[in-house]
């Protein structure tokens, strides 16, 4: 395979990076998955080299040694400062002649955008954490740091369990009101209280990476009727309508109709209460946007991407997105 408009498609989560490379004419031809990008907890070069595991078989798979085009949408670029960092990081591996490095909401914005020739949307991403971008076919771009409260974010799944755990604790000892995940969340574990879960967890009887078992515990307890935990979800649904509306708006979208992706774990299950609210929000809050579930792997994104920076043709484009979409994914090589 030569370099020409060959791409490199990496998508980079905190868990888990699925690597493609896509042949000049749409064909994936290698693919690999490695384990999770942190460089915030291993260092950059750390945290790179995990990438290069899974980058090296599937260059392996496609029988290259490098690309034209290194698109990689990876977790924790979360300002444009981290960005060129970890673009220079990639550049010094030598995978491709170019390389841009975006936020992997933007993955999961261009792979749910099906206007290919013309990509324009907005997209909120709502998994561990809660994200929100939007771009124009012209290159502009809206999006928020998202990196915690400092920067005025709430709730995603790791959010949303820490006040589910708040209420529950506060329900227990008498400083707040009553509410039944004070009796689910300590159900969920086997254990008898919220004192009990309490203590378990401060003492690392119950890992901290098992805290997010307890948002869907949440969403049941809510579909169950709990007042305060159907408060918790209908805050969820203001949040996420608030950045998409705040993204439209920044990108002079509210006046045209314009596709508002939902992805991310907790949007994609299509919890009825969440979705039902997230819709009839931006019904009145932005009556043009069409809300749209993402299902499709990030990863498609990525490479999506990388073929527009590419000037690829419309149907260099289509090929590789009905890999993604047709079914269990297969490689030429």
């Amino acid at each position: 395979m030569g370099v020409g408009t060959s791409v490199l498609a990496i998508d980079a989560g905190n868990s888990k990076t699925d690597v493609a490379v896509v042949a000049a004419d749409g064909q994936v031809v290698g693919a690999a998955r490695g384990g999770g990008f942190q460089p915030p907890q291993v260092g950059v070069e750390p945290a790179v080299d995990v990438l290069a595991e899974a980058v090296t078989r599937a260059l392996a798979q496609a029988g290259a040694d490098s690309v034209g085009h290194v698109s990689a949408c990876l977790a924790n670029a979360d300002l444009p400062v981290e960005e060129r960092e970890l673009a220079r990081a990639l550049r010094r591996r030598g995978w491709g002649a170019s390389v841009r490095v975006h936020n992997d909401t933007f993955a999961v914005l261009r792979a749910g955008l099906l206007e290919d020739a013309e990509p324009r949307g907005v997209a909120v991403v709502c998994g561990a954490g809660v994200n929100c971008v939007g771009m124009l076919p012209d290159g502009r771009t809206a999006r928020f740091p998202a990196i915690g409260r400092i920067s005025g974010d709430w709730g995603g799944g790791g959010g949303l369990a820490e006040e589910a755990l708040w209420h529950a604790a506060r329900a227990e000892d008498g400083r707040g009101g009553p509410t039944a995940l004070r009796e689910t969340l300590p159900a969920h574990f086997g254990l008898p209280s919220m004192y009990a879960l309490i203590e378990a967890l401060h003492l690392g009887r119950i890992a901290p990476a098992r805290r997010h078992e307890l948002t869907p515990v949440l969403f049941t307890t809510a579909a169950a009727g709990d007042a305060v935990a159907r408060s918790l979800v209908d805050r969820m649904a203001d949040e996420v309508v608030a950045m998409a509306t705040v993204a439209l708006t920044r990108l002079d979208l509210l006046g045209e109709e314009t596709p508002v992706l939902l992805g991310g774990s907790i949007l994609a299950a299509r919890h009825p209460q969440l979705d039902d609210r997230v819709r009839a929000l931006l019904a009145d809050r932005a009556p043009k946007a069409t809300p749209r579930v993402v299902t499709a792997r990030p990863v498609l994104g990525a490479a999506l991407l990388g073929l527009d920076e590419a000037g690829a043709p419309p149907e260099t484009h289509a090929r590789v997105r009905s890999h993604y979409e047709g079914g269990t994914p297969t490689h030429r090589g």
